[in-house]
């Protein structure tokens, strides 16, 4: 054999190996990937969501964040979201995807906020819950318009089972009654969600010819009614019993909503100490307290305030840059 024939069947041999090293690796970096699904890219892999304390979306880097307690520097360090809740062992994380039309991408996130799910639904982000128990995941997004204030808005809300890996696209075709009868009309929205601890009852709220309500759902029966008029953004207290929501008070976009607390045995309610216009769905920070984004100062697009839900004390303004709040405990 000539030098030089096997000077190229040297070469080629070499050229198989790499090729066959390379596919290798490839096959064990996708196999590597489909066991342990990837963390969001841009959150560092020493934030999670396992230390109890108030946790956040910090204005300034639009990043999540945690605050263990009162006069103790926030953790910076979870993933980019415009939405952020978590409670128990999951998280979820909206994202609006760049380019037209408006998209969202929800992700669902472990307690190592490692992602476990991704859906990608129309719209601009909105409103973000999670079940007490991890289990159930909703999300609200503005279809068309971006503000409750301005007429002509359309929303679409979400609900994720992660028991059964089951996605309400849209709730739109629940069936619903109002005053006592089925009800059907063309123009019915749903959002802002918010779960109770059976993992099966649920409570919204419903916009239909230029009115909204508190409306009462049922998963397993797959069926909502009204409770009353007038309630919006609702969040239900740990212990079950009470309601805080945004009640329209005004025609004014400035401010139209205050916030107030329904008491669910008998559907009264009460404001507490908060009197600014609070266009948000509250988060229970524990069984007495409620937390809140208002329009920022100095600057900031956001601050969080906290306020006792029993309508004693004042507003105390808790995380200034912050938004989205949610209390893992």
């Amino acid at each position: 054999m000539k030098p030089g024939s096997r000077h190229l069947r040297l070469a080629l041999v070499v050229v198989a190996v790499l090729v066959l090293a390379g596919c290798s690796l490839g096959y064990v970096l996708h196999a590597r990937h489909r066991g342990h699904p990837p963390q969001p890219a841009d959150a560092d892999g020493s934030f999670t969501i396992t230390e109890p304390g108030l946790y956040f979306r910090d204005a300034a880097t639009g990043r999540v964040a945690r605050s263990p307690g009162p006069d103790t520097p926030a953790v910076s360090g979870g993933p980019s979201c415009e939405r952020f809740y978590a409670a128990a062992e999951r998280a979820l994380c909206l994202r609006k995807l760049p380019g037209v039309p408006a998209r969202t991408q929800a992700l669902v996130l472990d307690r190592g906020l490692r992602e476990v799910r991704r859906v990608t639904v129309p719209g601009i982000p909105n409103r973000a819950r999670v079940s007490a128990s991890g289990q159930l995941l909703s999300w609200t997004t503005f279809a068309t318009g971006d503000s409750y204030a301005t007429s002509g808005f359309s929303t679409r809300t979400s609900i994720l089972d992660l028991r059964t890996g089951y996605l309400i696209k849209s709730m739109e075709e629940i069936p619903l009654t109002v005053d006592g009868a089925r009800y059907h009309a063309p123009d019915v929205n749903y959002w802002g969600v918010t779960f109770a601890r059976d993992d099966n009852r649920f409570y919204a709220t419903v916009s239909t010819r230029g009115r909204t309500y508190l409306v009462e759902g049922n998963l397993r029966n797959w069926s909502a009614k009204a409770l009353r008029q007038n309630a919006e953004c609702p969040s239900l207290s740990p212990d079950g019993t009470r309601i805080a929501f945004k009640k329209k008070v005004s025609d004014d976009p400035r401010a139209p909503w205050r916030l107030y607390v329904l008491d669910l045995a008998d559907l009264r309610e009460h404001q507490p100490a908060e009197r600014r216009g609070v266009d948000d769905q509250a988060a229970w920070l524990d069984d007495a307290t409620l937390g809140y984004a208002l329009p920022g100062r100095d600057g900031r697009p956001s601050d969080i305030w906290s306020v006792p839900a029993d309508g004693t004390g004042e507003p105390r303004l808790t995380v200034p840059g912050g938004s989205s709040p949610a209390y893992v405990r």
